[in-house]
């Protein structure tokens, strides 16, 4: 069996936390100390993400997106795929190296999906965005943690907590639709969007084909 080539390290910023890029032939891993934040055999539930928020949104003209968490694109390019010659996805990245990842080793999965003229980058914290937009997106797709909780910084535990979600919901226009990506189910963290007002689907999806684990997806819609 092929070994693990590390082909990289980078600083989480405002966290002592490095994130590692690994190879094994065509195998890319992306951990996180002993977790595996993501695996490039394993892109189905993060395609969900994408999908299942633009399915809520269908035939809404021109999707306003924002994406946290770039990772290895299987969101971005899900979005890129489902979402119409109008769409505009900004895709915010913490960590700097993970965009240089993209255009650098990773370059092929990617596949030029940060080309895309649809497709703008956010260097920076997906909070800030968040708080910057006034009714600004139709969807946010959250995919920066294992689960809903600051797995890869402490600071990200408030976008789960009920000052986030009332500020992801100030974010998205009424019908939006926030959605958000676990690696296991966590029933508090449905009620407390059901506290900040959110009509809440809680979707159990595949990591891989049919037979892979499943992961969970949050769909939570602004109301009208």
């Amino acid at each position: 069996m092929l070994a693990w080539e590390l082909l990289d390290e980078a600083k989480i910023p405002e966290s002592g936390e490095t994130l590692r890029l690994k190879r094994r032939g065509r195998e890319y891993s992306i951990m996180l100390g002993a977790n595996e934040l993501m695996n490039s055999r394993l892109s189905g539930s993060e395609e969900e993400l994408a999908t299942l928020s633009l399915d809520k949104l269908a035939g809404r003209p021109a999707p306003r997106l924002l994406v946290g968490g770039l990772g290895m694109g299987f969101t971005l390019r899900a979005a890129l795929a489902a979402a119409d010659a109008g769409a505009r996805i900004a895709v915010a990245e913490l960590v700097p190296a993970v965009v240089a990842w993209a255009r650098g080793p990773m370059a092929e999965l990617h596949a030029g999906s940060l080309d895309d003229p649809r497709v703008s980058i956010l260097e920076g914290d997906v909070g800030a965005a968040i708080r910057a937009a006034n009714a600004g997106y139709d969807a946010i797709l959250l995919d920066v943690d294992n689960g809903p909780d600051g797995l890869s910084r402490p600071g990200n535990d408030t976008l789960y907590g009920a000052k986030g979600l009332g500020e992801a919901k100030r974010a998205l226009a009424p019908g939006g639709v926030l959605a958000v990506w676990s690696s296991a189910p966590d029933p508090r963290f449905t009620l407390r969007l059901r506290q900040a007002g959110f009509v809440v689907e809680e979707k159990r999806v595949r990591a891989r084909g049919k037979s892979g684990a499943r992961h969970m997806i949050w769909l939570a819609v602004r109301p009208a």
